[in-house]
């Protein structure tokens, strides 16, 4: 199910997505209710996200100078049904192993290796404003959370503040305080519950 928002990771190519929820070679048609604009991609790889679509893909289905769609609709065209993206707190949670055995996991008790983190896969951005910040599909609002970079070492400490169909959906002042230049995606990544 897709639950939240729909966002996109930056990345180049013909229309495509990736998923959490969806195994490789899945099709689905994403449409922006606002606009009703709609895009057919495949998906073609996991993410931390129910889907998150490339550039190409965002830019057939965006408003302009917007990088998140809150009302959407996520049909899958080989016979599975419709997700409308209406959020939901508590809804749209990454599942449990997505991703695991891929760059930047750490394997518990691994030699050497980072903390395990509680989300798995890439971690864009909202295009959000307001101080740093992240919205989650599976933390409930008011959690605090340390996400670091591998690739940079830079590390921000948000609070997640609403539903979203990510595992975490940074804002624009978080990323900011994490990419590392032209990037919109953080592929190795740790991602710590504070407590």
């Amino acid at each position: 199910m897709c639950q939240g928002s729909v966002t996109f990771s930056a990345e180049g190519g013909a229309p495509a997505a990736t998923s959490n929820q969806f195994p490789v070679g899945t099709r689905l048609r994403v449409t922006n209710l606002d606009n009703n604009k709609s895009a057919e991609v495949t998906v073609t790889g996991p993410s931390g996200s129910c889907v998150l679509l490339n550039a190409s893909a965002m830019e057939l289905v965006r408003e302009p100078g917007k990088n998140v769609i809150r009302r959407n609709l996520v049909e899958r065209l080989d016979g599975g049904a419709a997700q409308p993206g209406a959020a939901q707190p508590g809804t749209g949670a990454a599942q449990p192993g997505a991703g695991v055995g891929r760059p930047g996991v750490a394997s518990p008790g691994a030699p050497g290796a980072a903390p395990q983190s509680a989300c798995q896969g890439p971690i864009t951005f909202s295009g959000e404003a307001g101080a740093p910040a992240a919205t989650s599909g599976q933390f409930p609002v008011g959690t605090r959370m340390r996400v670091t970079n591998l690739d940079n070492g830079k590390s921000t400490t948000v609070t997640i503040t609403g539903p979203s169909g990510s595992c975490v959906l940074l804002n624009a002042a978080a990323m900011e305080q994490i990419r590392e230049p032209g990037k919109n995606l953080v592929r190795r990544n740790t991602v710590e519950v504070l407590r």
